[in-house]
């Protein structure tokens, strides 16, 4: 997922090596995280369903039982697969001690943990929308024991 408007934002602060870090303890970079968070598409689908997106690793398991029901629409498809990799990438630098955002000079974000062991979450959300394999909280509960 390319952000184009962190292009700008890189030119201005001038992180080392073209990569930004985001924690959501940072206030300098907390609108960063929360624009990140935000996820629409997924957290409206998952209301209609009746799951509440606390943010939490219980959100995680309540979204693996959900009924895919989007995978017929090829045009929600990859919006929600960014959305859930978002979403999972929310779930860990909020809850995982030393995660924080990070993102590649090509726009992708990703979650870097103290280990500096990174995930790409985007991919993961995507791989997670069209198949439900791995599940999201399967994935957070590898991230979480790393």
């Amino acid at each position: 997922m390319n952000i184009p408007f962190l292009g700008g934002w890189r030119k201005r602060r001038g992180p080392a090596l073209g990569v930004a870090v985001f924690s959501d303890g940072d206030d300098s970079h907390e609108g960063i995280a929360e624009l990140l968070s935000e996820c629409d598409l997924l957290r409206s689908q998952a209301a209609r369903e009746g799951v509440r997106l606390d943010d939490s690793a219980t959100s995680l398991e309540a979204l693996d039982q959900l009924l895919p029901r989007w995978r017929d629409d090829e045009e929600v498809l990859p919006w929600l697969g960014n959305d859930a990799g978002l979403y999972l990438g929310t779930v860990i630098v909020r809850t995982v001690p030393g995660a924080q955002w990070e993102i590649w000079p090509n726009g992708q974000p990703v979650v870097r943990l103290s280990s500096g062991r990174e995930f790409d979450v985007v991919a993961s959300g995507h791989e997670w929308a069209s198949s439900g394999v791995p599940e999201l909280s399967q994935l957070y509960g590898e991230v979480a024991e790393a």
